[in-house]
């Protein structure tokens, strides 16, 4: 079964509960982790990820925390994934890849397992974070 990663589990889950306060206040990972009751270390390495590639923006200070670098609906959830585990590959395989791979020569899946990879990355390309907040997303109490 296809399944993401804890660190893109995570990541989404951090993000759009920042996306969730866009333009309101910045979130701090404290409060985060332990909305999501996800460890602190790793929630910070992830949303320091984050800011690398320009999603997320830190503020510094007592009051600081963070907030979206752009507004939901210009986030995708491939750049999300992307930004924190690189491009998503479902195959094992590539044209790069095939002296790794006893049965590049005779496989008969990976033209149409690349045509569905290809539909899911569009999908996910198409998918911007704002949808992923249109549903529920908890508010501090």
């Amino acid at each position: 079964m296809l399944k993401l990663t804890k660190k893109i589990d995570y990541g989404l889950l951090a993000i759009a509960y920042i996306a969730g306060n866009y333009g309101e206040r910045v979130v701090n990972t404290k409060e985060i982790a332990e909305m999501y009751s996800i460890p602190v270390e790793l929630l910070a390495k992830i949303l320091q990820r984050m800011v690398k590639e320009g999603l997320i923006t830190s503020v510094s200070g007592p009051k600081g925390g963070y907030s979206l670098s752009k507004s939901p609906s210009d986030i995708t959830v491939a750049q999300i994934i992307s930004a924190l585990e690189g491009d998503l590959n479902i195959l094992s395989c590539s044209e790069e890849a095939n002296d790794k791979c006893y049965q590049f020569e005779k496989c008969n899946i990976r033209t149409p397992m690349q045509k569905l990879e290809y539909r899911i990355m569009d999908l996910l390309n198409k998918t911007k974070l704002e949808e992923l907040i249109e549903s529920y997303v908890p508010k501090p109490v």
